[in-house]
């Protein structure tokens, strides 16, 4: 064969092979000439029976496409095997970046190989994916923290600290309740921790007691944040635990939805006016309504516009070929790996709160609070 001839040969496999390197192939992550308008985002949210989570979801898109990307949005109803099939069908598109809120943070190892293997990388949002090196980037808020606050929160109401962080006035000894989320929900155990470690010296002292005797997160645990579950177990502790003429001062709760619940199990024990301290988390509109009542003491604010646009940002990087900036690359080992997160902070709502807090930054209007139902 003549040289000129090896030579045009060798000039057609260059030609191809620098054509295949310079594809991304599904979801190869993008480059500085892609235009959003050819990336596509997938984003999985696990459930839309709680308004947290339909919050984030709009929040993410509509953040995401105000820049001009694609998203391909989808909730799972709480069911893992559909948000498997949701995943793997984002995979399949070709989506270049996937945000997932996990319904069980063990459950995806398979669809996050099938998304390694196609270059696409994976951001966990706000609940960790565990028990995979293919988890990319994590963002969430300050999990033990909120714990911290949830416990905080307790001592407060029950006059046992000040909001300052000092000596309350009231000495006890008070009863109370634990209840935890779902233990596949890495945050679950997060928040516990973070709230036992606050309340353990209260507990020494005997200044708190759980009269039931349930202190383990296993036994406090209620299973996908249900607010039946929730009821349900309240119900069955004041019959088994205050059947005697005793009455619980004080619950440990650790999520709004779940809140709900144990109120309505107190109120329809006759708790009324002598309604004990509930905690929760997330601001819901109902339990903000609840607390601005007078019913429910406090909840914990994680701002979810400013968690979805951390995710955007995260996301945005990796179609840039860029690495997310992190502000934590030590605390969340997923069991395989440690994966860098960018954590947000706070904050504690107690009825005084929600004006400054959740209505002058228009999370929430006046009149949505005095409903008990977001408009939008």
């Amino acid at each position: 064969m003549s040289r000129k001839i090896l030579a045009a040969l060798g000039s057609v496999v260059l030609a191809l092979s620098m054509a295949a390197c310079s594809g991304d192939g599904a979801g190869g992550g993008g480059n500085d000439s892609d235009k959003p308008g050819d990336l596509t985002i997938g984003v999985s949210m696990p459930t839309q029976t709680s308004e947290r989570w339909i919050a984030d979801g709009n929040s993410v898109k509509e953040k995401l496409e105000a820049k001009g990307y694609k998203v391909d949005l989808q909730y799972a109803g709480d069911d893992i095997p559909t948000q498997s099939q949701q995943v793997d069908q984002m995979i399949t598109r070709g989506a270049d970046v996937l945000i997932i809120a996990a319904i069980d943070g063990t459950a995806l190892s398979g669809q996050l190989q099938a998304a390694a293997d196609a270059k696409i990388p994976v951001i966990a949002y706000d609940r960790l994916i565990r028990d995979s090196p293919n988890v990319d980037f994590y963002v969430s808020f300050d999990n033990f923290k909120v714990g911290v606050a949830q416990a905080t929160a307790l001592l407060v109401g029950l006059g046992l600290q000040t909001k300052d962080g000092g000596k309350g006035e009231a000495t006890g000894p008070f009863n109370i309740e634990l209840f935890a989320g779902s233990l596949d929900d890495n945050n679950a155990h997060f928040f516990f921790n973070g709230a036992m470690e606050t309340l353990k010296p209260f507990l020494d002292a005997g200044t708190l007691k759980v009269k039931s005797g349930q202190t383990k997160i296993d036994q406090v645990a209620i299973l996908r944040w249900q607010q039946e579950g929730a009821q349900k177990r309240m119900e069955d502790l004041l019959t088994s635990s205050y059947n005697d003429g005793s009455k619980v001062a004080g619950v440990l709760s650790p999520y709004d939805g779940l809140s709900r619940g144990i109120i309505t199990a107190l109120q329809n024990a006759g708790y009324r006016g002598d309604m004990p301290v509930v905690t929760g988390q997330d601001a819901e509109i109902a339990s903000v309504k609840l607390i601005n009542d007078g019913v429910q003491s406090s909840t914990i604010f994680k701002d979810t516009r400013l968690l979805a646009e951390q995710a955007v940002v995260a996301g945005e990087s990796f179609l840039q070929d860029k690495t997310p900036q992190a502000n934590d690359t030590e605390t969340y080992n997923n069991g395989v790996k440690v994966v860098p997160s960018y954590l947000l902070p706070v904050q504690t709502v107690f009825k005084d709160d929600i004006k400054s807090v959740l209505i002058d930054s228009g999370y929430f209007t006046a009149e949505e609070v005095a409903a008990g139902q977001a408009k939008g």
